[in-house]
């Protein structure tokens, strides 16, 4: 790797950092460059893995008075990330390379969906809960806990946009604020980043280099997003997250 190789890569570190922090997608900084110095795309996914991890839990120290009273919900939605993190990781080694490439555009085009009509789904939610005389139910039930599963699948293969997936599932079954929710998530992708990667230690090929770039760019790049992140109001946060999604849709429909 040349000199400005590995500059473009600690570059791209330091933005997917800042942009998985905020929402999501920023695999989608890292993977492109990593091709491009010449790393085949399984070499490249699990070297972005691994390379992600000091990233995801720098987000989530930044977060960290957002996690607040939510250690109950975090322990509980953990074992479906770990879960579903370890099962993408065998799916990335056993699958073609072009598995996902249908379906990705398709959860990532929904999950925005859902994002942009979380405030008045959620409230059409809260109007029936209380004509029936129920409340919600503060873990998401089996539907959150199942569907954080499939998502962390999808998230130990390939990560990108898994952020946006977590954010309006949780958006959808979780009566809480979207800042909040996204504490949750990035503790949930540290730990799908986390189990994936120590399984891809033991099985996979990887680039030291290319995983120590991307780890000292994402760390720094997620106190970055952190303290952005955390300053956007509610609108703007969901107006980002819908802007990321549509470029991320893009970027993977042109892959």
């Amino acid at each position: 790797m040349s000199i400005w190789e590995a500059l473009a890569v600690l570059a791209a570190g330091i933005g997917a950092g800042t942009i998985n922090t905020i929402v999501g997608s920023g695999t989608l900084i890292t993977f492109p460059v990593l091709l491009a110095t010449g790393l085949p795309p399984v070499t490249a996914t699990v070297s972005n893995a691994l390379g992600l991890i000091p990233g995801s839990v720098s987000g989530a120290i930044g977060y960290r008075a957002e996690l607040k009273g939510q250690r109950s919900l975090v322990l509980r939605l953990a074992g479906a990330s770990a879960t579903g993190g370890l099962a993408g990781a065998v799916l990335l080694l056993m699958l073609p390379e072009t598995a996902f490439e249908t379906i990705v555009p398709v959860l990532v085009a929904l999950a925005l969906v859902l994002v942009i009509f979380q405030p008045r789904l959620s409230a059409a939610v809260q109007r029936r809960r209380e004509r029936n005389g129920t409340s919600a139910v503060s873990h998401g039930g089996p539907v959150l806990f199942g569907s954080l599963l499939l998502a962390s699948v999808y998230g130990g293969y390939f990560t990108a946009a898994q952020g946006i997936i977590y954010l309006s599932l949780m958006g959808m079954l979780l009566d809480d604020t979207l800042q909040r929710l996204n504490a949750v998530k990035n503790v949930l992708a540290a730990i799908v980043n986390t189990i994936a990667a120590l399984f891809f230690l033991f099985v996979a090929d990887f680039d030291w280099s290319a995983v120590l770039l991307i780890a000292v760019g994402s760390a720094l790049g997620g106190q970055v997003g952190a303290k952005v992140g955390r300053r956007l109001p509610p609108f703007a946060l969901r107006v980002f997250i819908v802007a990321v999604g549509s470029v991320a849709i893009v970027q993977l429909l042109l892959r």
